[in-house]
């Protein structure tokens, strides 16, 4: 994949002498999270603020994901989050900004740069206190996140692992912004209803601290009311879902206790 730099970042990145791969894979920064070592590699992040602005700054070596394509040496995974990144920009969902990316096989190993732009006075949805908000604050970003994924699914694009966790919000009673994190399980699907089944399930399963009402306003905004899809079937079939879910990992804690 060619390198890529955000033209917005340019001269910031030459005000803190950033001019290239090298430049970023030597940069002195403390750990954000402590780094993934797996896939025959390892995958760290910083967090590293340049002047007034702040970016994610991640990198990897020999952290591959084994493709069709790539069957033998693999691709490293942020080129997949790369290519997912552009794939929501050109789909005009909210998502990662990026700033720098950058591969390069060094000594025999892969490695790969991957800097996106810090999501400042975001907060992952499951930390935002249901009864913290007002109920039309509450209806406003329901209805900004069902949007955002409606957006996504729209063009085929599913995440693939919708936790909560990995929708970002800020805002208030005024309104809210929604942005999508954590995209390197993202893929295209066979079709806009298989995105929708295989995201909306995993959302409605772990959204644990919304009501029943709030479900379902999700899920009316999701379909909007152009709809044809038949909701109540839909809303049945998540339900059925996460019942059979619950009562699997109740059983199983019930198995570890005997």
């Amino acid at each position: 994949m060619r390198d890529y730099c955000n033209d917005d970042w340019l001269t910031t990145l030459q005000e803190n002498n950033l001019n290239g791969f090298d430049d970023w894979w030597g940069l002195e920064a403390d750990w954000f999270e402590e780094p993934n070592i797996r896939r025959g590699g390892w995958s760290g992040v910083s967090r590293v603020t340049l002047g007034e602005r702040t970016v994610f700054l991640k990198r990897q070596e020999d952290h591959v994901i084994r493709t069709l394509a790539h069957p033998f040496n693999g691709i490293p995974t942020f080129v997949r989050e790369m290519q997912n990144i552009l794939a929501m920009q050109a789909a005009a969902v909210p998502a990662l900004n990026p700033v720098y990316f950058a591969e390069r096989k060094v000594n025999g190993k892969q490695r790969a740069i991957l800097v996106t732009e810090a999501l400042e006075g975001f907060s992952p949805l499951d930390e935002i206190p249901r009864e913290q908000l007002s109920f039309s604050a509450r209806i406003k970003l329901i209805t900004t996140a069902a949007n955002v994924v409606k957006q996504l699914h729209a063009h085929k694009l599913v995440h693939n692992c919708l936790y909560p966790k990995h929708l970002f919000v800020r805002g208030g009673d005024g309104g809210f912004e929604v942005h999508l994190i954590d995209l390197e399980k993202a893929r295209t699907a066979l079709s806009r209803d298989r995105a929708m089944f295989r995201d909306l399930d995993t959302l409605n399963r772990h959204c644990r601290g919304w009501t029943r009402s709030d479900r379902l306003r999700f899920l009316l905004a999701y379909l909007g009311v152009d709809a044809t899809k038949d909701w109540r079937e839909l809303w049945q079939r998540l339900a059925s879902r996460a019942k059979d879910r619950i009562s699997r990992e109740h059983r199983n804690k019930q198995d570890r206790v005997v």
